[in-house]
């Protein structure tokens, strides 16, 4: 008997392994997406646009001179889009240059900056929107302006350690948010 059991573990060692193992790639956690609805923001400010429904706007920098600073937070997701509006005073190109240097303030970190004109002639809504993709604090950034008196900056920002693997569909996701935001804005 002690010599059947002796065999049927050899006989079982060689033939229950027929192929080589591979292990499992790590994996992250489902993220479940709102439904994309919008809706108009006014305010006394001299600009307008959609945001998410699934949002909520926070005034920013109070008691500054600047009151028309926002915030559109996603709680649920821990993601902020801030917007940073400024009346053009002969300093048009000084406000894109410092834009420009923030979104390249991402190099040593980011695998790709990409820039992405706007021209909306009819609305007189011109920029350039940054797309930037690696482990970076911010993922987008934008500036909006008419050329003449109107300035308005933004950025994507995620509350959590940058992980362009783990974010991936989060940063897809909201990304299109800031899309319809730019091409939603019309000036006052």
């Amino acid at each position: 008997m002690k010599n059947l059991v002796w065999i049927s573990v050899i006989v079982l060692s060689f033939t229950s392994c027929g192929s080589d193992y591979t292990p499992k790639p790590r994996g992250y956690f489902r993220i479940d997406f709102p439904e994309k609805q919008y809706k108009n923001f006014e305010s006394s400010c001299p600009f307008s646009f959609e945001y998410p429904v699934y949002s909520v706007i926070e005034t920013v920098a109070e008691g500054l001179n600047e009151n028309c600073w926002y915030n559109i937070t996603i709680p649920a997701y821990k993601v902020k889009i801030h917007l940073t509006y400024k009346n053009i005073d002969g300093n048009l190109a000084q406000y894109i240059e410092d834009i420009h240097k923030i979104a390249y303030k991402h190099t040593f970190k980011a695998d790709d900056i990409e820039e992405k004109r706007i021209i909306r002639t009819k609305d007189k809504v011109y920029g350039i929107m940054y797309s930037i993709t690696g482990n970076t604090a911010s993922s987008m950034s934008f500036f909006l302006t008419d050329s003449v008196r109107h300035f308005l900056s933004g950025a994507l920002y995620f509350s959590s350690t940058p992980n362009s693997d783990s974010l991936a569909p989060s940063i897809q996701f909201f990304q299109e948010d800031v899309v319809h935001l730019t091409e939603s804005l019309l000036w006052k």
